[in-house]
């Protein structure tokens, strides 16, 4: 983290700035991250929401924020990144939970064993999860708390109509 003597804001100052304009898009600081040694330095700003982090709202994101960041006073340069967690992020709040709805996940419960599938609704400290039965798909009704580390996967190919349908999902939200 930069300090002072960088003349870069810290990163509480950064989220206390940028919070409310990222809230009102629909997204929330998760993490702010300032790295003095790169050249420029370069604060990255982690945002998530329940709608994906587009292009667009990336842009407009990073003009609010470096509007504002322009507005501190400091004359040093910097480079700014808004970005989304992207999908190495393990699960780890029922926020993340809802808002990977209808994403592949590999789960680790707390018995050892790992389950593979599709997050479905996510509704009184539990997660529907869809997963292969045979020649077949169900839900698989999983507490989070039995959920010790899940993990979204990256798909290479559309998921199928009825594992969607069981997850609750269509075939846009997730990412099809």
């Amino acid at each position: 983290m930069a300090g002072r003597s960088t003349g870069l804001p810290t990163q509480k100052q950064v989220i206390e700035l940028l919070a409310g304009e990222f809230l009102r898009a629909g997204y929330e600081i998760e993490d702010v991250l300032i790295d003095a040694r790169t050249r420029p330095p370069r604060i990255t700003v982690i945002a998530d929401g329940d709608n994906p982090l587009d292009l667009q709202t990336v842009a407009e994101l990073s003009r609010s924020a470096s509007a504002l960041l322009d507005g501190l006073d400091s004359d040093d340069a910097y480079t700014l990144e808004v970005t989304s967690p992207g999908v190495e992020r393990p699960l780890t709040t029922e926020k993340h939970f809802r808002r990977a709805h209808a994403r592949l996940v590999d789960a680790e419960l707390a018995d050892g064993t790992t389950v593979t599938g599709r997050l479905g609704p996510v509704a009184d400290g539990a997660v529907d999860l869809v997963v292969r039965d045979r020649h077949d798909w169900a839900v698989r009704r999983i507490p989070l708390t039995e959920i010790v580390k899940a993990v979204v996967q990256v798909e290479f190919s559309p998921p199928k109509p009825r594992e969607l349908e069981l997850a609750g999902a269509s075939g846009r939200e997730a990412g099809a």
